[in-house]
């Protein structure tokens, strides 16, 4: 056995292992999945990364908690399916693609044409789409590999159409012309979720792709309108910080209750550029407060505009095409791009007397965050999902408590969704991912007229061409031939296809084995941030295509931030590769890693510097089982994640700490050590023993406990506390003496337990530190010969197996630690290092007396002290002793006298005494300045009081020991 624990070492060969022997799939050490397990069923899916992804550190969180999860769960003898699966990633994968072609071939996709385009893709996808496998399976991932899904696969295909199919026909999913989220780059509607907000405090430029100077934001433009026939030249004064849409205004609103526009009822204002003019309208929505109280109207380019339209029955007119060129505007404004319009706009007004001032607003810009455009609210014929009955059967699914969302907090903002739900837009303008299995109708008949795009009756979806021909001929009442068909150009939103993940992955709609033992799912883990846009869509998508819940639980865990509770940012320079984590970097490798991102160069620089702030020294190798173990422990439930590697390098002394506990053990136990069947204590065992166990059946009984609530931090402190404090630092100490003695049954029932604490110990561990729990456990001896191959299809420790509660031996266990510390305390304060000092123990009853008699051995050992003797009751401790409170039933007296040399401790004591006593008084004439309370920041305060409080102990403690020291001159 090396040395010293070497993550390297130990992760090398583990997984290729695991794989190989099947230990990852449910039908393990079963005839099938669905034969009986009284043990019960486990499910739960990955929640698919991007195929285009690398993993961050989120990604390591999410796949820390699944795989502790499965593996407790395996463990536990459960029919157990973690389902792998990757996501095609619609937008992303395309722009990737894209970039790798211009800088390849110099040729955009358009030149290359769709179908040639999507070969590409598959290539790309072939070529890089699995890296994100190898990762997770770097981070010890104990997926089901053979049953690993992508989203374009066939199967996953079929499920698509299908879910597509069924809703048109229910009347689910229709056409509709609405605003959508605009990226003009990638041509394309978004979703809320690829929309960044950017938060400007006043004037900004920013930079937007396409344009080569920045453009201005975070302005209000205010400009006039003319009223039409007004004698006194009368005027209503509007604004915006979008002026380029003025060219799409229809209407003035103001508030019905404004005294300044009632006599304005039923006029209109002119457009200085247009030959319309606009109606004054009257609208609860307006602001009086806000501006001049009047509102221009755009309902073709803004969400509240277009309600108002709605409301008054105005037209929309869209003056720019899907490239954000403007278009219906008169020249010299057609054919601008829109940020070019805005200042030509801008112009004209001035030029025409109607510019009337120009202020800061703190207002928020929607960037896509794929291409950085600025988002342009446009209408589109778009498809839609009528998400209202579906969101409401969600809803009742959780206040019925057949879905519990853990932590609970996150119900509030569930039921806030689904009662103020909106139709989703689940068309995208791509080529790669699933092309809407929808139609266009032309009949080649002139008796049916020719339908328009928005017009439900002219569309149809199918299965495949020949079924969507068969319904459109039922539906106009011709032959199949009289029919034409165009499929839509555009792809589903690739949430749709995430939505349906949990059916899709087991080959719905087609029944199979794998459907009908793992649907619905056990559980779905994930971060709380895609709550509504995945989760929400699972559950809404399942219920109505099967009547039943993807799974019964979902938990969600907590978002990772930087140790400054920064979010996770490219341009921060605080992105962490996990990878690097496990490995470690040197600060140099961590900018190297900066050259090969997208960001600016001014942006590497700020990137670098927050690098060299956080990792002067780069990051240290801390190995795959210390970062699981330490992502786990900082879980606070519902919380953001503050991660500080520093901590997750503390993990890997731990893994050291158990490495080495390991191999002390071994040896201990001896090469001819034969395990005892069972883990029961033989019925001789020591003090010790019996506490080390009440304290492994505490372990165990928290690890299950904490797993069953989803409380990661109770069960990582559980087993931290139980190998560290408790097997190290005390058990292992109080054996040494034992194995190196002539007692041979002592020895005997100290192995065995020693033994159990090991067995038990790694597999409390294994879910959490898969690898160096199994390179551990494969060198322990077994009862059994038939015992598991391996340490992940174990079982797990259960309360039932470990009931070895000892309330008596933990109170005598719980005194000699009392009394160690008290000794150590004292050997700090009179600085004995080397030396063994004799130890007296005055107590305050003879049960007292008793039990400190029993465990006085043991002080020996742990204090390193040398004569430990309990007193008579009333008799005094020799002359000489230091002394300090154990317990309130037990003082500690250790003998000085000989060790120390009192005058020179005492010259040193003094010396520190005067300069506690100056920095006390300093303290307390600073807090009692008049202007302390007033000017002093609160944290300050605070810590000068701590700092008061602990400098006056000090002292109160060298005041005893001068008097101690004077007695014995």
């Amino acid at each position: 056995m090396p040395d010293s624990y070497s993550p390297q070492y130990v992760e090398a060969a583990w997984y290729p292992w695991w794989e190989q022997q099947g230990f990852f799939k449910p039908e393990y050490g079963r005839s099938s999945v669905s034969a009986p397990n009284p043990r019960g069923i486990f499910m739960m899916c990955i929640p698919p990364p991007n195929v285009t992804g690398s993993l961050h550190l989120g990604h390591a969180l999410t796949n820390a908690i699944q795989d502790s999860l499965t593996r407790w769960h395996r463990m536990r003898g459960e029919t157990t399916l973690w389902n792998p699966g990757c996501d095609h990633a619609g937008i992303a994968t395309q722009v990737v693609v894209e970039k790798k072609l211009w800088r390849e071939q110099g040729r955009n996709r358009h030149e290359l044409g769709r179908e040639a385009f999507l070969r590409e893709v598959w290539k790309w996808k072939e070529e890089k789409g699995d890296r994100i496998y190898h990762q997770l399976k770097k981070l010890g991932s104990s997926l089901d590999w053979d049953r690993a899904c992508f989203t374009m696969d066939p199967k996953l295909s079929a499920a698509v159409i299908e879910a597509f199919v069924r809703l048109h026909e229910e009347g689910v999913i229709y056409r509709s012309t609405r605003l959508v989220n605009w990226s003009c780059t990638l041509n394309s509607a978004i979703s809320d979720i690829e929309v960044d907000k950017k938060e400007l405090t006043g004037r900004t430029l920013l930079s937007v792709p396409g344009y080569k100077e920045k453009v201005e934001f975070g302005v209000l433009v205010s400009f006039a309108y003319k009223v039409q026939g007004s004698e006194s030249n009368e005027e209503v004064v509007v604004a915006t910080t979008r002026i380029e849409t003025m060219l799409g205004d229809v209407a003035v609103a103001v508030h019905p209750k404004d005294p300044r526009y009632q006599h304005l009822k039923g006029k209109s204002v002119i457009h200085p550029f247009l030959s319309r003019s606009l109606p004054i309208i009257f609208d609860d929505f307006v602001d009086m407060e806000f501006g001049t109280g009047a509102v221009k109207i755009t309902p073709a380019h803004d969400q509240n505009d277009y309600e108002v339209g709605q409301r008054h029955r105005l037209e929309a007119i869209s003056i720019m095409d899907s490239r954000g060129a403007l278009i219906n505007v008169p020249l010299p404004f057609l054919g601008l791009p829109r940020f070019e319009a805005r200042k030509a706009v801008l112009a004209a007004l001035k030029e025409q007397g109607l510019f009337r001032g120009i202020e800061d607003n703190p207002m928020v810009v929607p960037l896509c965050n794929r291409s950085k455009d600025v988002v342009e609210p446009l209408l589109r014929p778009q498809w839609y999902v009528r998400c209202g009955e579906m969101a409401q059967a969600a809803s009742a699914a959780v206040t019925r408590g057949d879905l519990r969302i853990l932590p609970e907090t996150h119900q509030r903002t569930w039921h806030a969704w689904m009662d103020n739900i909106r139709d989703w837009c689940i068309s995208r303008q791509l080529w790669w991912g699933h092309r809407i299995p929808a139609y266009f109708i032309t009949v080649n008949d002139p008796t049916v007229p020719p339908g328009e795009d928005p017009d439900g009756r002219y569309w149809v979806s199918g299965r495949n061409e020949a079924e969507a021909r068969e319904k459109a001929a039922k539906e106009f009442g011709v032959s199949p031939d009289k029919i034409i068909l165009q499929q839509d150009e555009d792809v589903l939103d690739t949430w749709f296809s995430s939505g349906l993940f949990p059916l899709s992955i087991l080959g719905w709609p087609n029944q199979s084995e794998d459907l009908s033992v793992f649907y619905p799912g056990t559980l779905l883990e994930t971060g709380h941030d895609i709550l509504f846009f995945w989760v929400a869509r699972m559950v809404m998508l399942g219920l109505k295509l099967t009547g039943r819940l993807p799974f019964r639980e979902v938990y969600l865990h907590a978002i990772v931030r930087d140790a400054h509770g920064r979010k996770m940012s490219k341009s921060l320079g605080n992105v962490i590769d996990p990878l690097d984590v496990i490995h470690g970097v040197s600060l140099q490798g961590l900018h190297d890693q900066l050259l090969n991102s997208n960001l600016d160069p001014s942006e590497v620089e700020k990137a670098k510097e927050g690098q060299k702030a956080d990792f002067p020294a780069g990051i240290p190798e801390c190995g795959t089982d210390a970062l699981r173990f330490g992502l786990c422990a900082y879980t606070s439930q519902g919380r953001d994640i503050n991660l500080d590697v520093n901590r997750i390098l503390g993990y890997r002394h731990f893994c050291n700490k158990l490495w080495n506990a390991t191999k002390f053990a071994l040896r201990g136990l001896g090469k001819g050590f034969v395990p005892s069947a069972t883990s029961e204590p033989g019925g001789h065992e020591s003090l010790v023993d019996r506490w080390i166990r009440s304290r492994l059946t505490e372990a165990v009984r928290l690890s299950n406990q904490g797993f069953q609530a989803y409380d990661f931090p109770a069960i990582t402190t559980a087993q931290y506390s139980f190998w560290l404090y408790e097997l190290c630092d005390v058990y292992l100490e109080c054996l040494k003496p034992v194995l190196n003695g002539l007692d041979q049954a002592a020895t005997e029932c100290a192995c065995q337990t020693l033994y159990t604490c090991l067995d038990v110990g790694l597999r409390l561990l294994s879910p959490f530190m898969p690898f160096v729990t199994e390179e551990l456990f494969q060198r322990l001896p077994r009862r059994m010969p038939q015992a598991p191959p391996s340490l992940c299809v174990t079982p797990y420790p259960e309360p039932s197996e470990c009931s070895w509660k000892d309330t008596e031996a933990e109170a005598a266990i719980e005194l000699a630690l009392s009394i160690t510390r008290a000794v150590r305390s004292l050997r700090a304060d009179y600085n004995l290092i080397r030396i063994r000092p004799d130890c007296f123990l005055e107590v305050a009853d003879e049960a007292t007396g008793a039990l400190a008699s029993a465990v006085s051995g043991y002080v020996q050992v742990l204090a390193s002290a040398g004569v430990v003797a309990v007193l008579a009751l009333g008799a005094p401790a020799p002359q000489g002793c230091a002394m300090a409170l154990a317990s309130d039933r037990c003082s500690v007296h250790l003998q000085l006298q000989g060790l120390v040399d009192p005058a020179r401790e005492l010259g040193k004591l003094q010396a520190k005494r005067g300069e506690a006593q100056r920095q006390a008084q300093r303290l307390r004439e600073r807090r009692s300045a008049m202007s302390y309370p007033v000017k002093v920041p609160l944290k300050v305060q605070e810590a000068d009081e701590a700092k008061l409080r602990q400098t006056e102990a000090e002292l109160r403690k060298m005041d005893e020991a001068i008097t101690l020291f004077q007695k014995m001159l």
